[in-house]
């Protein structure tokens, strides 16, 4: 514990120790190439200079373009990628690897402060992140209010395509072009442009026929239900492939009720008691931990009692599952934002 790299390691609290469990490693040499193609256009009489060493002059109106080729050669058993697990140390030296993603490592530490990286157990920490999350999610109210306020069929209806898309990301980010083209350039999408497989494209067109269906009970309001899908497929885009598909196996209503519990949760004090625990079985759970780590977010469960904690530096990453959660929620029958 006295080594110099472990006194460096602990001066620096965002930096941990692990142990690399995987390596891609270059079996041949092989070749990365930039090309950079650079242009220029002048008149008689005129002098170009290129950056610190050429000197063109010409006579005439003329172009002039060059060529730069940037090569880099990567010789035979060269690691190009790794995997690791990360290590909490404790402080007789001895150290746990870190093997579920809710889990980070660290060094152990004295005082109030104290606390298991796994978050289930002491008292939940009520964190500025938690404000700016729940200040971020009460400006979108409106969006989430509208949606849970659409007759149950549409609802269902709107929540089944989204749920359909979700096992393709190529679909839902093509959902996310046609949106963004209606929101912000007002044009009707034209869906034989769209990039995307015939069944992608049906989705997409049984999402915006139910839109029109929304466009004359919502025409006084200030929201409307395309702003609204289009904030809900912008989440969507946002996620990892991975997080994509495993929220598309939590879209039964019953699971996502206990993901909006969970989101009341991150953004509130931390800690959720659960009245059943039919609402939180241990797959949804398995599921709920990925979701909520792929997110910077700690989730942990001790009994019928669930704590969650925000990472530090944590970006926009939770609000983004949040709001995916928390509208598709919205569309669930029994929802409740």
């Amino acid at each position: 514990m006295s080594h110099s790299l472990i006194q460096q390691t602990k001066e620096k609290p965002r930096q941990v120790l692990g142990i690399v469990k995987e390596r891609i490693v270059t079996t041949t040499p092989c070749s990365v190439i930039e090309e950079v193609q650079q242009g220029g256009q002048c008149g008689a009489g005129w002098t170009l200079y290129w950056p610190k060493t050429t000197k063109v002059s010409l006579k005439e109106n003329e172009s002039l373009s060059k060529d730069t080729n940037v090569t880099m050669e990567i010789p035979t058993n060269t690691t190009i990628a790794y995997a690791l697990i990360e290590l909490e140390i404790k402080h007789d030296g001895c150290y746990e690897l870190c093997l579920m993603s809710n889990i980070t490592g660290g060094f152990e530490v004295d005082g109030p402060t104290k606390k298991k990286l796994s978050g289930v157990s002491g008292a939940p920490t009520h964190t500025a992140e938690n404000n700016h999350l729940q200040q971020d999610l009460e400006q979108l109210h409106d969006h989430f209010q509208l949606l849970s306020s659409l007759p149950m069929a549409t609802r269902s209806s709107l929540l089944q395509q989204l749920t359909n898309m979700m096992q393709d990301p190529a679909a839902v980010s093509a959902l996310q072009n046609v949106l963004d083209e209606m929101c912000f350039d007002n044009n009707s999408p034209v869906l034989d442009d769209v990039k995307a497989t015939e069944p992608p494209k049906q989705n997409i067109q049984a999402i915006l026929d139910l839109v029109k269906q929304c466009e004359q009970v919502e025409s006084a309001k200030t929201t409307s239900v395309l702003k609204a899908l289009h904030l809900i497929s912008s989440a969507l885009d946002e996620l990892t492939n991975d997080c994509l598909a495993v929220l598309g196996m939590c879209c039964s209503h019953s699971v996502l009720q206990t993901m909006e519990l969970l989101v009341q949760c991150v953004s509130g004090k931390g800690e959720l008691l659960l009245g059943s625990a039919d609402l939180l079985t241990e797959d949804v759970y398995e599921q709920a931990a990925h979701l909520f780590a792929s997110s910077n977010v700690s989730l942990g469960r001790d009994g019928d009692t669930v704590r969650t904690e925000i990472n530090p530096e944590p970006g926009h990453l939770p609000l983004v599952l949040c709001i995916a959660v928390r509208g598709l929620a919205s569309l669930a029958p029994l929802c409740l934002s």
